[in-house]
């Protein structure tokens, strides 16, 4: 939770700045959102390839360990897109692009205020964030209620980082290599899916 509170305390702090007339250039209209994007791509890169746990893992598991992914990927599209049904002003384009964040925050949030524009960043940093909190307060009672799998699902990307020792703690350490696994993939499906949603939407 300590990072989670850090995060949303450094958006307020960027927020207040922001209308402060103490920012003397324009960062919007400056490259330096873009960079920054480039940035956290790579930093996921090198946090993925220096991780030996999930190579390690993925040379000997079994095939159906690549539909623990699959089945976040389709349950979170199904409900941003049962979401914008209804949330009047989100249409299903704006909720399914927010979702592909799958709880990475960060980066997704960067990637759609570069590519969508302020607002839709702003609701993806929002909606993410949450699904984030939520996981680390309802892990045992998703575990609990709906199955072990079920705290690695809800965390979306997250469970390869911040969220996983809360998920190993409530579906057990057998599960740890499950969520590396799973977080990992959507991790690196962020950038890929995000960008390619957009374009083919027309945005």
């Amino acid at each position: 939770m300590k990072s989670t509170l850090f995060t949303v305390a450094a958006f307020t702090a960027g927020i207040l700045i922001g209308l402060s007339p103490f920012l003397s250039f324009d960062l919007a209209g400056s490259h330096m959102v873009e960079y920054l994007v480039y940035l956290l791509i790579f930093l996921v890169g090198v946090g993925v390839g220096s991780n030996s746990k999930v190579w390690v893992f993925i040379k000997r598991v079994h095939f159906k360990i690549f539909l623990v992914p699959l089945t976040v990927i389709i349950g979170t599209l199904a409900g941003t897109i049962l979401f914008s049904t209804v949330l009047p002003g989100l249409s299903v384009g704006d909720s399914v692009t927010v979702g592909l964040g799958f709880g990475y925050y960060s980066l997704s949030s960067v990637i759609i205020t570069q590519l969508d524009g302020e607002e839709l960043g702003i609701i993806a940093l929002l909606a993410n964030l949450i699904r984030e909190i939520a996981t680390l307060l309802f892990a045992p009672f998703f575990a609990r209620t709906f199955g072990r799998l079920a705290p690695i699902a809800a965390g979306g990307a997250t469970a390869m980082d911040t969220t996983l020792p809360v998920i190993v703690k409530s579906s057990g350490e057998e599960y740890t290599l499950v969520a590396l696994f799973s977080g990992m993939v959507l991790t690196l499906l962020v950038p890929i899916l995000i960008p390619f949603f957009l374009r083919i939407t027309g945005h």
